[in-house]
């Protein structure tokens, strides 16, 4: 297993060792997952347990489909770092600063991923662990600024980045680290398109190759074939648009998240309003990065999952993202005898999602309205399309892209406007005097 030239290998003592180890690190992600329930507001009293925020929230987390499908049955080690992240959350919420600061740092350093969500813990840490004290009215008292604390975090940071770094760097091999961290030459989509804003503009990319073609704008000769749909991990040029660059893709992904900080910073509202900026800066990430895969949604889900089961408002907007953020996974288990489990792990997640949260908030107005819930109802007949109906046409022979580009597209519109939701919400909302208090 260890022989590297072997790219081959195969035994059942791999598959046994690769599959038990999954479950047993899925220990801390259920420890972290019991964490969370703890900070959850118990406001909503009910007299059934299954009607109890703490416990839709354990189901929520504990048997996200996304996260079972990616980890035990595409193989992943998934579930231990959310656990991480989770934990770290935790530990925020019950402002236990500096173990939150840790585990987070540890976490970074296992997968820089988690960069996307650094902005937050690093600005929520500023104001609610550095500056130590507000004024009345809310707005930060300068005054209460710790150099010690600015030190711990900075000592648990130094010691975590020359732990793990420091052996590359005495070898000399941190150069090559990063190269691989940053593997900007892979293009700027995944071979299956993240759901997320470039796969709208190379959808219209596309769109509009054709109309030009049609129309005679464009010269045929001049046009690479398939160069965004051969389903291979490379650079390519856009046809009609212009082509982005890394540059352009961070400048993006840096506006995109600067409005969900200044609200963390301008606006804070303690551990809630620490989530909403950490799920925003997920969210961007993913719409805006560069190279994105479409497993990065769940760090957008998972999170929003604490936030869904205290507001109805929230909760709406988890319904619509983890609907959509989990139907664009179903690419990633493509065989035959897969269809069946991914579909019904898919409907048992979602039927419980949308009925536990809907009795939770029953006494509220409904939590999707009509055009919402339309947009939602449309994936059974995509699926419908991209598994049955499209490989028995003989256009599969000479468009096998075409069902990957739907759920890519179509996937797409419902995590953008998740997305713009949340944000309108979070930007509108007013803090009342206790928060501010706070």
């Amino acid at each position: 297993m260890l022989v590297i030239e072997n790219l081959n290998y195969t035994s059942r003592a791999t598959i046994f060792f690769q599959r038990f180890s999954v479950i047993f690190t899925d220990i801390l992600f259920i420890y972290a997952v019991r964490e969370c329930c703890r900070c959850v507001n118990g406001k909503r009293a009910a007299k059934d347990i299954l009607e109890k925020p703490t416990f839709i929230l354990a189901v929520l987390l504990l048997w996200n489909f996304g996260l079972l499908i990616v980890d035990h049955i595409h193989f992943q080690y998934n579930g231990f770092l959310f656990g991480l992240m989770l934990l770290s959350v935790a530990r925020l919420c019950q402002k236990r600063y500096l173990e939150g600061a840790l585990l987070f740092a540890v976490l970074l350093h296992f997968k820089h991923i988690y960069m996307y969500v650094a902005p937050a813990y690093g600005i929520y840490l500023l104001r609610s662990y550095c500056f130590t004290a507000n004024n009345a009215d809310g707005s930060l008292k300068w005054r209460s600024f710790s150099f010690l604390h600015v030190t711990l975090l900075g000592l648990i940071v130094c010691l975590v980045s020359a732990l793990s770094l420091g052996p590359f760097i005495v070898l000399g091999q941190l150069p090559q680290v990063i190269s691989r961290l940053f593997p900007f030459k892979r293009g700027l989509c995944h071979a299956y398109w993240a759901p997320n804003f470039w796969a709208l503009y190379n959808a219209m990319d596309k769109a509009l190759t054709i109309f030009g073609l049609k129309c005679n704008f464009l010269d045929p000769t001049k046009i690479p074939r398939a160069s965004m749909t051969g389903g291979l991990v490379q650079e390519f040029q856009h046809t009609v648009l212009p082509s982005v660059t890394p540059l352009a893709t961070l400048i993006c992904t840096f506006i995109s998240i600067l409005p969900s900080v200044f609200c963390l910073w301008f606006k804070p509202q303690g551990p809630r309003g620490f989530l909403q900026c950490l799920v925003l800066c997920a969210l961007s990430s993913f719409m805006f990065g560069w190279h994105v895969h479409e497993k990065a949604i769940l760090l957008a889900i998972l999170p929003l999952s604490l936030l869904s089961v205290q507001r109805a408002k929230d909760a709406g907007i988890y319904l619509i993202l983890t609907t959509t953020g989990h139907f664009s996974l179903f690419p990633l288990l493509f065989t035959a005898p897969e269809l069946p489990i991914k579909i019904l792990l898919m409907l048992l997640f979602t039927v419980y999602s949308f009925s536990s949260l809907k009795s939770l908030f029953r006494r509220e107005r409904p939590l999707l309205n009509w055009l919402e819930t339309i947009y939602l109802i449309q994936l059974v007949p995509l699926e419908i399309f991209c598994e049955i109906i499209f490989p028995l046409t003989p256009w599969k022979r000479h468009f096998p892209f075409v069902p990957l580009l739907l759920t890519s597209v179509y996937c797409a519109l419902g995590v953008t406007y998740a997305w713009l939701k949340l944000y309108v919400s979070v930007l509108t909302e007013r803090i009342s005097v206790r928060q501010k208090a706070e």
